[in-house]
């Protein structure tokens, strides 16, 4: 499975994160190609400072031209968002050209909000945390992309079909 190795040590390394973007709406049951992994990640210091070893480890590298370190520092991601309108941190992997890890630098929900409403699916032995179909919602709606508000739509048809008898 794509992204397993990511999966595996995040949990391993009590990482408090969860899934969302493209995997996520696969996840709930969107068909819909996606590659890359997008992360929300709970952006307190020694969470963030665990993530960014473990991508070091997994042999995952920065996209941005700036040390991975950099996306532990408050003042660094606002300094990103203000000037370079920056929304997500890239993380790529030399050794695997299609592994593409972004990870939002700002909360676009409180984390703590997102963490209580998450929904793990099982892929083999790993247990993965994917926001909620209601913060998906919410999470595309901020984007405001065609393709996010397509994928609204689309959620919002999986939740008619899930609710029905």
């Amino acid at each position: 499975m794509l992204y397993a190795d990511i999966f595996i040590k995040l949990a391993e390394e009590r990482i408090h994160y969860a899934v969302t973007g493209g995997i996520a709406l696969v996840l709930h049951g969107v068909v819909r190609f996606t590659a890359d992994l997008d992360l929300i990640v709970d952006l307190a210091e020694d969470n963030l400072k665990r993530f960014v070893k473990v991508m070091g480890d997994l042999g995952y590298r920065p996209k941005q031209p700036v040390p991975a370190d950099d996306l532990c520092s408050p003042e660094a991601r606002l300094r990103w968002a203000n000037e370079k309108h920056m929304v997500v941190f890239s993380f790529y992997h030399p050794g695997k050209p299609i592994n593409l890890v972004d990870v939002f630098i700002t909360e676009q929900l409180s984390f703590p909000i997102v963490e209580k409403e998450l929904v793990w699916f099982e892929a083999g032995n790993v247990k993965i945390p994917v926001v909620s179909i209601a913060h998906l919602k919410q999470l595309k709606q901020i984007a405001g992309r065609p393709q996010d508000i397509a994928d609204i739509e689309i959620l919002k048809e999986l939740e008619g079909e899930k609710n029905k008898p």
